[in-house]
């Protein structure tokens, strides 16, 4: 059984922004594509996302799986119940987190111990459920909340034993606290006013260098780029990101995917991939 897996909340309607979010464009990518990738770099087990019946989403990478919230409001039932005997945990996140970090989503999944249910981060004095780790054994216990339209996650916090993560447990992570020390993870864009404000952030800021016969024509340091994507960070040292190409991330994830997510502190190494590197 893996040991975690990925639901994302696709948004649904998005009434108050006005439009839906999974669509929205950040640094180069969608919100939902963002997120499912980020959410994938810390996890193991398999990625969800629930979107609205009939809902049309982005490009996404071929191996998540997309169920429907057949009921408004059973978002997370709905990914719980997909993944229920092929993980343990899930952590579960909404779309429109541009800002969500890998290191935070491992933080808030590893606290899920023997003794807790549930992880919840409590940061900016609220709680976030949409960016928590569930047992996916809680599975029958939300599904007698929903059948008795007790829908809200306060009242399944009420039900099993709860880990609040508050500001001071979350920065005791030494990655949290370098890459993310304002818990950036956390925030949501529900106004348009909210996204603006996101997509006027720059690009995390990541570190290339070039090996092979790349390294001999751009030099042998690396340099520090802002990029959202591996393609952006391509673009950033004049690269073209085709067959010939390959990237490492952070020294082990082999990929070619210009739409793979970056995050700040990430360090990717382009490679000539017809010269073995």
């Amino acid at each position: 059984m893996a040991v975690a897996a990925g639901i994302v909340l696709a948004g649904g309607r998005s009434s108050r922004m006005g439009t839906p979010k999974a669509t929205l464009e950040w640094h180069g990518s969608t919100l939902l594509r963002r997120v499912v990738g980020i959410v994938a770099r810390a996890t193991v087990g398999p990625i969800v996302v629930v979107r609205a019946p009939g809902q049309d989403l982005p490009a996404m990478p071929k191996d998540v799986e997309v169920t429907e919230d057949a009921r408004e409001g059973r978002g997370p039932l709905q990914g719980l119940a997909a993944v229920d005997g092929r993980a343990e945990v899930a952590f579960v996140s909404s779309t429109d987190a541009p800002l969500l970090h890998p290191a935070f989503v491992r933080r808030v999944v590893g606290a899920v111990d023997g003794d807790h249910d549930v992880a919840l981060p409590q940061a900016g004095g609220f709680p976030h459920p949409l960016a928590a780790a569930y047992r996916t054994a809680l599975l029958p216990a939300v599904e007698e909340l929903i059948a008795a339209e007790r829908m809200r996650p306060a009242f399944l916090f009420e039900t099993c034993r709860v880990r609040r993560l508050d500001e001071t447990l979350l920065l005791a992570d030494p990655a949290v606290a370098a890459f993310d020390p304002a818990l950036d993870s956390v925030l949501n864009l529900n106004e348009p006013a909210d996204y603006q404000a996101a997509r006027a952030r720059p690009a995390p800021e990541v570190a290339v260098r070039c090996y092979g016969a790349l390294r001999r024509e751009r030099g042998r340091e690396p340099l520090v780029v802002h990029a959202a994507t591996l393609g952006g960070a391509a673009a950033a040292v004049d690269l073209e990101l085709d067959e010939h190409v390959v990237a490492a991330l952070n020294g082990d994830q082999i990929t070619r995917d210009p739409d793979e997510p970056l995050a700040a502190g990430d360090a990717v190494a382009f490679l000539a991939a017809d010269a073995g590197g």
